[in-house]
């Protein structure tokens, strides 16, 4: 039977003594450049996932991977937010819902100072400022910044609206105007501006409203230098300098540079009024 190599910290060939020795004894990583536990980091490092999900067989790197994702075969959410009862399986996404009843804004961007309570939001917000769009479009090949924003985008080639009103039936391709819509029927508008006391449904509403009583245009166009005050706006304007029609008419194959162009012109094959 072969021997375990001799620990060089006690002087005993034993198994356990090695790996006491090397989960707990730090190093540094000729690879990386940090000094971490050995065992821990040579899974990460390296790519290791010794702990598999005896329910869907994915396999995690470390142990409390592994358990949290568990829980969303079990249900269980064990972190519930004492303000609105809202539950999470991971304790990372609790504090990250927790900064929206504080307010609390950790991570703000160095180019224009615009704060945000996830560090995620924060690096989706980055690609404005480096005109980064990794996401793109295979049908027309335009390119998006957020995922979501491609997802969306995909479905003014299928045409499908899978979120709908139950109160009034209509439907939407995108949850963050279906979510807006839905709030219209309750007819309440808790954000108020404080320089003109108008009121919005949203928070994103109020938000780009309070940019009206500022001169702040934070999103450049990086070839004409023109300013804005929105991204959408950004957005729209970038088309101006290319010869790109993403948004085509299903019944004629008309072509557009923007959405709201085509929205009209699909009004004169539906004999709505303009």
């Amino acid at each position: 039977m072969e021997k375990p190599d001799k620990c060089q910290d006690a002087g005993r060939a034993s198994k356990r003594c090695m790996k006491s020795h090397s989960s707990k004894q730090s190093l540094d990583c000729k690879k990386s450049g940090k000094a971490l536990t050995f065992q821990g980091h040579k899974r990460g490092q390296y790519g290791q996932k010794i702990y598999v999900c005896d329910v869907c067989g994915k396999s995690f790197s470390y142990y409390c991977q592994l358990k949290r994702h568990v829980r969303t075969h079990t249900g269980e959410k064990p972190y519930k937010c004492k303000e609105c009862g809202k539950a999470f399986t991971g304790i990372s996404h609790f504090r990250e819902h927790v900064r929206m009843h504080t307010g609390e804004k950790p991570y703000e961007c160095k180019q224009c100072g615009k704060a945000f309570s996830w560090c995620t939001y924060l690096r989706e917000h980055m690609r404005t400022h480096s005109g980064e769009k990794p996401y793109e479009c295979k049908q027309c090949g335009k390119a998006f910044p957020y995922l979501k924003s491609l997802q969306g985008h995909v479905r003014i080639h299928t045409g499908e609206k899978p979120y709908v009103c139950n109160d009034c039936g209509k439907s939407y391709s995108c949850p963050k105007y279906f979510r807006k819509h839905v709030k219209t029927h309750s007819g309440v508008k808790p954000y108020e501006c404080t320089e003109c006391r108008k009121a919005f449904i949203t928070s994103s509403s109020l938000r780009e409203h309070m940019k009206t009583h500022s001169e702040e245009k934070p999103y450049q166009c990086q070839q004409c230098g023109k300013a804005f005050r929105y991204p959408r706006s950004l957005q729209g304007h970038m088309i101006t300098h290319s010869e790109e029609k993403p948004y085509e008419c299903q019944q004629c194959e008309k072509a557009y540079r923007c959405l709201i162009s085509l929205q009209r012109h699909m009004k004169m094959h539906t004999g709505e009024n303009f």
